[in-house]
């Protein structure tokens, strides 16, 4: 076994597999960007080399830099956890040119399953049932129209070179082709460092299921069961879980066959996991995955496998410590992934510092790259976190995990924590008649779009905002627990005659006026004249029970300067906190200022001072988090000011394009 890895990757990932190693006793080192210089993973590590900017292509992508940082710190081999360089053949051959242990496949197996296309030739070779489509990927903009036209509706773009849903487009219709085909291909390149796609018939309505398998490559495969990973938006996977439900044990038995049969093939090393599409009775082949899979802990949970563990064994060359026969599946686990997103906003990534975190302490697996005070930044993924329930039965793991994600507090960005739960309660999800298109023909019942006030949160959160008013101006003469400091009426029922506070939640405002503390803690909050009696009884530092009517419920309070959080039942309410008479009310018409919806780089400018625009056309495109983010024209007009330039990194909220109005030219 080896004495000291590299860890090359970041996030909880890292601190993943930093925990097994110790546990096996094996030390660690890791690296970071400059952006990642106080990142969890980096103190969790504790050794950890900088090895470039903010961007994963001046730092993490950078293979002389990863491997100096090994060479450095002395490590004998290098994990390159998921993302970035797992899946960089050129990368594991550099590894092992270095004199240094890859902890992944051979490169030769990574060339071979390198893109898609190869991957499927191999599949085809192995007697593996394949999707209908492209053999060979290609670069060329009008081949591959001309493919999908020779194919037929619908289709899927597919990044040869790619993973994890980039550069992936479903095409149901030949309007806007061509820029679909010009978008996958900008964002396989981005993402992969290759533009080459494939095309496949799309099914539109199947399960995508995948198996774990393990080899030593020696010709020795085994698989670790499969994983159900239909739940998933935008091609990325939302919630997984081990076993797949209402599968057949003759499927299970034939897709596990399958994927064992090719990674004899392949003489496969290390872990990897065989991915397909089921539809009904039939399933394909879509593609290999040759490293650790986000999804992982689901199959250690129901296996009792350490998968990290496992890699770590294989690399040093200990081989298989079991036989098939002695794996077995026990109980069911369910993973989700909170990321930083916003569902009510297109599921617009979210950026800036986490003012608190907390997960549940018991009962529940919790893998986070985050805690209280870290930055999210948008130069890498979203994701956050992963909760893991496990349980005896499928429908006791699902529960577990609802209550999980219901007592889980992330405070300071948006997360998609409530849009979560509200997946793992659908019908659909509970009773397992689910597909991979289920999230995007369901999304009106997931969210609410409405920018509603919640009047019972923002009386917490008022309430809450008084109390610390309190504690923080012991020397105000109006600090007597009968009067709210700002009220000097004497009626108990009688509220200030002006308001006291604004608050701001959602998009919308409210004015709020407070009665007199009643002797029981009670007090009275005006939510823009509805008004509601409500309690706070602290618990502990954070967490309060909460009466409002004969409502009960435990919730969880903070504040950060101005603004005010409040979790309950209904999900987090953040909400902004200004004493009245300091609040402006005037908002300055933006209409025609085109603004970045996030920070992020100027992939292309599609615009020049001069030009005349229509509404909803694009005027530029930002990538952000290896997400490409279209800013259109919210009206006519012309455009009179060009603010950014392709290459160019801008700031959440810059004004990067001005349109002046029809109406007003």
């Amino acid at each position: 076994m080896f004495d000291k890895i590299l860890i090359a990757n970041r996030g909880e990932i890292a601190c993943r597999i930093a925990r097994t190693c110790r546990q096996l006793g094996i030390a660690v080192a890791g690296v970071h960007s400059a952006a990642d210089a106080n990142a969890l993973h980096v103190k969790v590590i504790g050794e950890s080399i900088e090895i470039g900017g903010a961007a994963a292509s001046d730092s993490y992508l950078r293979i002389d830099a990863v491997i100096d940082a090994a060479k450095t710190t002395g490590a004998q081999a290098i994990h390159p956890g998921f993302g970035f360089l797992a899946e960089n053949a050129t990368f594991a051959r550099a590894v092992e040119a270095a004199g240094l242990a890859f902890i992944g496949p051979t490169p030769e197996v990574i060339e071979r399953l390198g893109d898609k296309a190869s991957a499927k030739q191999e599949a085809e070779a192995a007697g593996v049932p394949t999707v209908p489509g492209s053999k060979t990927p290609s670069e060329d903009a009008r081949e591959i129209e001309r493919i999908v036209r020779e194919l037929g509706l619908p289709v899927m773009l597919k990044a040869a070179a790619g993973g994890g849903g980039k550069g992936m487009r479903a095409v149901t219709t030949f309007d806007g082709l061509a820029g679909e085909i010009e978008s996958a291909m900008r964002e396989a390149k981005n993402s992969f460092g290759y533009a080459g796609l494939i095309v496949e018939k799309l099914i539109e309505r199947g399960r995508h299921l995948e198996v774990q398998i393990a080899g030593d490559g020696h010709g020795n495969v085994i698989h670790l069961f499969e994983r159900e990973c239909s739940l998933q938006r935008r091609h990325q996977k939302l919630i997984e879980e081990a076993p797949a439900a209402n599968l057949p044990a003759s499927l299970r038995g034939r897709m596990a066959a399958d994927a064992v049969r090719l990674g004899k093939r392949l003489n496969y090393r290390g872990v990897g996991t065989v991915e397909f599409i089921l539809n009904d009775d039939t399933y394909y082949f879509l593609e290999v995955n040759p490293r650790l899979q986000v999804e992982h802990p689901v199959t250690e949970m129901v296996t009792g496998v350490d998968i990290v563990a496992l890699m770590l064994r294989i690399a040093a060359g200990d081989g298989l410590p079991f036989a098939q026969e002695e794996i077995t599946c026990r109980g069911h686990a369910v993973e989700a992934r909170i990321c930083a997103e916003d569902p009510a906003n297109n599921f617009l990534p979210s950026t800036g510092e986490l003012a608190y975190v907390r997960f549940p302490a018991d009962g529940i697996r919790v893998e986070s790259g985050v805690e209280s005070g870290s930055v999210v930044t948008p130069y890498y993924d979203s994701m956050l976190a992963k909760l893991i329930a496990y349980a005896a039965t499928r429908d006791e793991a699902l529960d577990k995990l609802g209550q999980a994600l219901e007592e889980s507090s992330i405070f300071g960005i948006t997360t998609n924590q409530q849009f979560l739960k509200q997946l793992v309660d659908l019908t659909e999800t509970r009773n397992a008649t689910f597909h991979t298109r289920l999230i995007d023909e369901t999304l009106d019942k997931l969210i609410a779009k409405e920018k509603t006030l919640d009047r019972e949160a923002l009386a917490l959160g008022a309430c809450f905002w008084l109390s610390q008013q309190r504690q923080t101006t012991t020397s105000n003469p109006w600090q007597s627990r009968d009067l709210t400091g700002w009220h000097m009426a004497s009626d108990s029922e009688a509220l200030s005659p002006i308001p006291v506070l604004h608050l701001e939640a959602s998009g919308v405002s409210a004015a709020i006026r407070f009665g007199l503390l009643q002797a029981d803690g009670s007090i009275n909050v005006s939510i823009n004249d509805d008004v509601l009696k409500a309690r706070l009884i602290p618990l502990d530092h954070d967490r309060f029970t909460a009466i409002i009517g004969s409502r009960h419920e435990i919730v969880r309070i903070r504040q950060e300067q101005q603004s005010v959080f409040v979790h309950d039942r209904n999900g987090v309410h953040a909400m902004l906190a200004v004493p009245y008479l300091s609040y402006i009310s005037a908002v300055a018409e933006t209409s025609g200022e085109l603004r970045a919806p996030m920070t992020g780089m100027i992939l292309k400018v599609h615009v020049a001072v001069g030009d005349r625009i229509k509404a909803g056309d694009v005027a530029a495109i930002l990538e952000s988090m290896k997400m490409e983010l279209r800013i259109s024209s919210e009206t006519d007009g012309i455009v009179t000011a060009v603010n950014c330039r392709a290459g160019e990194t801008v700031e959440r909220n810059a004004v990067v394009v001005i349109v002046e109005p029809e109406q007003a030219t």
